[in-house]
């Protein structure tokens, strides 16, 4: 099945959506406030938040999306009105997986989900399947399993346990895991990375999952191979 772009911007962004109608009328572009369909399609939904709404603070707006249960993983990007790290750490603990300085305008959108999905914003595994123990990540189907049972994992999370898969008992720093998993966005820092993993670990260990990733003091983190 061929993947749909679906793309959640702020409704207050008339204008963006009808450029991005003529730019690229292939995406699906809905309102925030929005219910999404049912889906089989694996591929994730971005959504776009800007930082101070109309309605209600970016914030709040990325706690609902996040506490709605959607058939189809979530990237969520906070739209910042300035690069403060403050609001960063805010963006983050809110549940955004990255942030971007706004205005945000059609060609800078375009621009952004192009690296998104070429794979140069983000490493591409190869298809297939990849396990250490009894965790196993799909990657045709976008889904993890640990003893057959599904992990609902975001974007970044998945992809980070992807790499960490491919790559057993190898460290890697944070700055390593940026340019593997964040390269070509920017305002990427290291803080984002500790997001990622303490995610990453909230996910197994809730669904009673083994956490295989281990800090390394001073260097970054490591993926221990486990006895399948």
């Amino acid at each position: 099945m061929e993947h749909q772009t679906t793309l959640l911007i702020p409704s207050c962004h008339a204008k963006l959506a009808a450029e991005l109608a003529q730019l690229q009328p292939e995406w699906q572009v809905r309102w925030l406030d929005q219910p999404l369909p049912d889906s089989h399609d694996a591929s994730p939904v971005w959504a776009f938040i800007d930082w101070i709404g109309e309605d209600m603070s970016g914030i709040e707006q990325c706690r609902r999306l996040r506490e709605a249960k959607l058939s189809r993983p979530l990237h969520i990007t906070m739209l910042l009105d300035a690069p403060d790290a403050e609001d960063r750490r805010r963006a983050l603990k809110a549940g955004a997986d990255d942030y971007m300085t706004g205005p945000l305008d059609a060609r800078k959108l375009t621009e952004r989900m192009a690296r998104y999905e070429s794979g140069s914003a983000v490493e591409t595994p190869p298809r297939g399947r990849l396990r250490n123990g009894d965790l196993v990540i799909d990657l045709a189907a976008h889904q993890l399993r640990y003893r057959g049972t599904p992990i609902p994992l975001r974007p970044n999370e998945f992809r980070l346990l992807a790499h960490f898969l491919e790559h057993p008992d190898q460290v890697f720093s944070r700055t390593a895991l940026i340019d593997q998993l964040g390269k070509g966005l920017e305002e990427i820092d290291e803080r984002t990375v500790d997001v990622w993993v303490g995610r990453l670990r909230r996910a197994l260990m809730q669904h009673g999952a083994p956490d295989p990733l281990r800090t390394v003091r001073s260097l970054g983190y490591v993926m221990d191979s486990m006895a399948g």
